[in-house]
């Protein structure tokens, strides 16, 4: 298995993997607007994210809506809500399943058992990171798209908002924790699989004495149950007369 400070390493950076995506996913600013408008009453910088839309006035005026309908949003709208949802659930098993897989801790069996939850934690996070790229990456597509189509008013266009690049580098997170946890139990073992569990020095001590003390008294018993002759240990007169 890679050295304990590897697994920590990938264990802070699934952490902050899961925190950036849960972060993306209720931040408002997914794409912004790309130009800002110079009349007093017209707003100066929309956001829109997968939840809701905020708009910021030159009045110093905010506001936002949320998305209520569903069925209403484009597809790749819809996509990104529901592979964000699953990233953040699917990363926050991967983190339980890593705390059991760490060599640092003292609950999660044996070293075999820690194996499996290290591997299992592994693939968690990098099907997580996985869930949080695609949407990201669709979502950049969209917003280019849309920027660089002509027939769009310019007070329409939107470029891509912090949001997706917290995406980006919660996915990359994620990829790379999961990685660590993934190779950590992929080498060759060289010692022996299970750790023969030894007992405590008192208890393996009085063990001894305690075998010593059956050894004396099979011995004693054995004396004990031969007969008269066995136990001479020379000749006597009386036998030749």
């Amino acid at each position: 298995m890679a050295s304990t400070g590897m697994q920590i390493f990938g264990f802070v950076l699934a952490l902050l993997g899961i925190m950036g995506a849960m972060v993306a996913t209720l931040l408002p600013n997914w794409k912004v607007s790309a130009d800002v408008g110079s009349n007093i009453i017209t707003a100066i910088s929309q956001m829109q994210g997968l939840w809701m839309d905020c708009t910021w006035y030159s009045t110093g005026m905010f506001s936002c809506t949320l998305k209520y309908s569903v069925l209403s949003l484009p597809a790749y709208l819809q996509t990104a809500r529901t592979t964000m949802v699953l990233c953040c659930v699917m990363a926050a098993m991967g983190l339980c399943l890593a705390s059991l897989g760490l060599k640092c801790t003292r609950w999660g069996g044996g070293r075999r058992s820690k194996r499996h939850a290290a591997i299992a934690s592994g693939g968690c996070f990098v099907a997580a990171g996985f869930l949080c790229l695609v949407p990201a990456s669709w979502f950049t597509n969209e917003v280019i798209t849309n920027f660089l189509d002509s027939s769009v008013p310019e007070s329409n266009k939107f470029e891509p908002g912090g949001a997706v690049y917290v995406a980006f580098v919660s996915a990359g997170f994620l990829f790379v924790g999961g990685s660590i946890f993934c190779m950590s139990c992929s080498g060759k073992r060289h010692g022996p699989q299970d750790m023969i569990l030894l007992p405590p020095p008192d208890k393996l001590l009085l063990q001894q004495q305690q075998q010593q003390q059956l050894l004396q008294q099979e011995l004693q018993h054995q004396y004990c149950s031969l007969s008269p002759l066995d136990n001479k240990t020379g000749y006597s007169l009386q036998d030749y007369v």
